[in-house]
């Protein structure tokens, strides 16, 4: 009796206890229960990785706070999808968010070790925890999974669920999910993935810093065949796909493969994109940004750069090395930017877009150009003789040669051949310098300083190139692209298209054109700049198939230049110390003709794909005109004339001479000889 009455106390007390945790825990569950996530609140967002591609759709880098790329799910062979599950989740299809027989292990190995860390969790936690979690492991933490399962599993679909988590794990090396995975360690697609590639990211995903294959390549392949023999285990595969695939090589490719690759126009886009969308979208918007760019052709310029800069270089205080230099291309007839190297070494500051830069007699074409398209013609004689001019502010200038001599009687087209100081300073003089630095503005030139005490408005700044600010040397590339494309300006343009990472449409450029000058006018200048590469100052440039183009130097030599042209590209060539000094290297001398040389080396290897081609003649235009190179009139076919002061030219039809030179003597025939005497 006694033993019973005692037995009903502790009967009564275990029941009080019991129910006092029981009430406890369900008050703390309710109370947990009331903060739990609502079907609103689960909105699965991430950061993806955002692309920039050339021209040929060829990845030119990738901007990324986290390197992700999104997976359609839908695209990927089962053998990806079903590697993860195997290692990762195996009862994934046949659970509602939490797989309680797991759990229960988690919790048995928890309570052994009182430490509370154990795993246990399904895909659907793991996403949970990586999207709207902590990674901290204590038990509040697990409760919290269990809460956003519940509720994801509500809201999504499996298939949903398992595309979101195989773009949400990490694998070490700045990547996340199974499309960056599969191109930081086999640089493919992951659609692409072998079973044995597959197996080895699935490895990965528990434990990245140990299972990675770039760190521990032994461990990496041991537990790729794990993976393969759960795989097996759980009716994924054959035992002899598995024993295939685990006698496979790792396959990974070299770590240090990936380089940044045209870094001064990924800038230049990155800079305009950011300015419009913002840093979120672009590093980790998962932006498509399809450019103007060809690889090849950047290649073809840096190379060119970098073997074409002085050897004997000298490094400033900053640490740069000088001289710095820049190359830009551009399709003509487009505006596509092609090619875009600001500098050598690691500074940011991109000399091909940035810097201005004294053009020197790259400036010429201005002058010329309003010249040849207020009616003076190629075969206009100019005296090249010691000038003095009588500046608007009362002072002089007499402009010196290169070579400090004079020609006498020149053509314009022998004086823009030459580059002749003294004829182009009467051609401004002539045509004016307003007039000048208006059609150096039509032709793309923002940097004219026309009002204040130092301006361009005069005759040095536009014969000589001395401007007050400067040129960089896209602007100067796409005024000569004019020329090139028949009279018309394209704006220059780097940004194609813009998608999201679905593929829906943000933005499509095309670049602004406009008419600024005739055909005619620009045939004829291209004609005579043509003879600046065959037989003036840009013989360096000489690249086997027609071509035009203009050298320039700046005084002193702290500036080289040289722009050139064929129907398809044209390419600025621009180096010089960044604070400009006279460049002398080892002795030598560095000017415009180290600066053709460097744009022929560019132009041999950037056009090797595009077919040789002409100028094409517009109408209106008539040549084979025999011209005395001495007054610019015409000559007999009778004169005797020197062959050397006798030339072939050209004319805007209307604009040819009428007159012929009073320097021929007709030849007489044998019988008039003797009649005369």
């Amino acid at each position: 009796m006694a033993k019973t009455k005692s037995k009903r106390i502790w009967l009564y007390i275990a029941v009080i206890f019991g129910s006092i945790f029981v009430g406890g825990c369900a008050g703390f569950l309710t109370a947990y229960l009331s903060s739990a996530p609502t079907l609103d609140q689960v909105n699965i967002v991430q950061d993806f990785t955002t692309y920039i591609y050339d021209i040929n759709g060829r990845v030119i880098t990738d901007l990324y706070r986290e390197n992700r790329i999104p997976t359609d799910i839908t695209k990927l062979p089962d053998h990806v999808k079903n590697a993860v599950i195997a290692i990762e989740d195996a009862q994934f299809y046949n659970h509602h968010g939490i797989n309680f027989v797991a759990f229960a292990r988690a919790i048995w190995v928890n309570l052994r070790t009182w430490d509370f860390t154990q795993g246990g969790g399904t895909i659907t936690m793991q996403l949970a925890r990586n999207v709207f979690l902590t990674q901290k492991k204590t038990v509040m933490r697990k409760l919290e999974e269990f809460l956003w399962a519940v509720q994801i599993e509500r809201k999504y679909s499996k298939d949903e669920i398992l595309e979101a988590y195989l773009d949400v794990f990490y694998l070490n090396h700045g990547a996340y999910g199974i499309e960056s995975g599969a191109r930081l360690f086999f640089g493919k697609e992951a659609k692409d993935l072998t079973l044995s590639e597959a197996a080895l990211i699935a490895g990965v995903i528990r434990w990245p810093s140990r299972y990675s294959p770039f760190v521990n390549p032994d461990v990496a392949r041991d537990r790729r065949n794990f993976v393969l023999e759960r795989m097996f285990i759980e009716g994924f595969i054959s035992e002899e796909e598995a024993r295939q695939a685990q006698a496979e090589p790792l396959g990974v490719i070299d770590r240090n493969r990936r380089q940044v690759k045209a870094r001064y126009f990924v800038d230049y886009v990155m800079q305009d994109v950011i300015e419009r969308y913002g840093e979120a979208a672009v590093f980790g918007g998962g932006l498509r940004i399809y450019t103007s760019l060809d690889l090849d052709i950047q290649e073809a310029a840096e190379a060119a750069l970098l073997s074409g800069l002085p050897v004997n270089k000298q490094t400033e205080g900053s640490g740069l090395t000088q001289p710095q230099g820049a190359l830009i291309a551009i399709d003509p007839r487009t505006g596509h930017i092609k090619a875009m190297v600001g500098g050598r070494g690691e500074d940011s500051f991109n000399r091909a877009t940035q810097a201005l830069r004294s053009p020197g007699s790259a400036i010429k074409i201005f002058p010329y150009t309003a010249a040849v398209d207020k009616g003076i013609t190629p075969a206009r004689i100019f005296e090249d003789e010691p000038t003095t001019f009588t500046l608007p502010n009362g002072d002089t200038w007499e402009p010196q040669n290169y070579y400090g001599d004079y020609s006498g009687p020149v053509t314009v087209r022998e004086a823009l051949e030459r580059s002749l100081n003294i004829v182009a300073a009467k051609v401004v003089a002539e045509v004016g310098p307003e007039t000048v630095i208006e059609y150096g503005k039509k032709m793309g030139i923002t940097t004219f300083v026309e009002q204040g005490r130092a301006n361009d408005v005069g005759l040095a700044p536009l014969a000589l190139g001395g401007m007050t600010q400067g040129v960089s040397p896209l602007e100067l590339a796409s005024a000569y692209g004019v020329l090139a494309n028949q009279g018309i300006w394209v704006e220059p343009i780097a940004i194609l298209k813009i998608t999201d990472a679905y593929g829906n449409v943000l933005e499509e450029n095309r670049p602004e054109k406009r008419v600024v000058l005739s055909e005619q006018t620009s045939y004829i200048m291209t004609d005579m700049l043509r003879g600046a590469i065959e037989r003036g100052t840009g013989q360096s440039a000489q690249i086997g198939r027609p071509a035009a183009g203009k050298t320039g130097t700046a005084q002193d030599y702290r500036d080289a230049w040289f722009v050139g042209y064929i129907p398809e590209l044209v390419a600025a060539v621009w180096f010089g110390e960044d604070t400009p000094r006279q460049m002398v290297y080892g002795g030598v001398r560095y000017g415009s003709w180290n600066a053709a040389a460097l744009w022929k080396e560019f132009m041999l290897a950037a056009t090797k794909n595009i077919p040789v081609s002409d100028f094409p003649k517009p109408t209106g235009i008539v040549e084979g005109i025999l011209i005395d190179t001495k007054t610019g009139l015409l000559v007999p076919e009778d004169c005797n004339l020197p062959k050397d002061e006798i030339r072939s030219e050209i004319f805007i039809q209307g604009t040819e001479p009428t007159e012929y030179t009073p320097r021929c003597q007709p030849q007489q025939s044998w019988w008039r000889s003797l009649i005369s005497r």
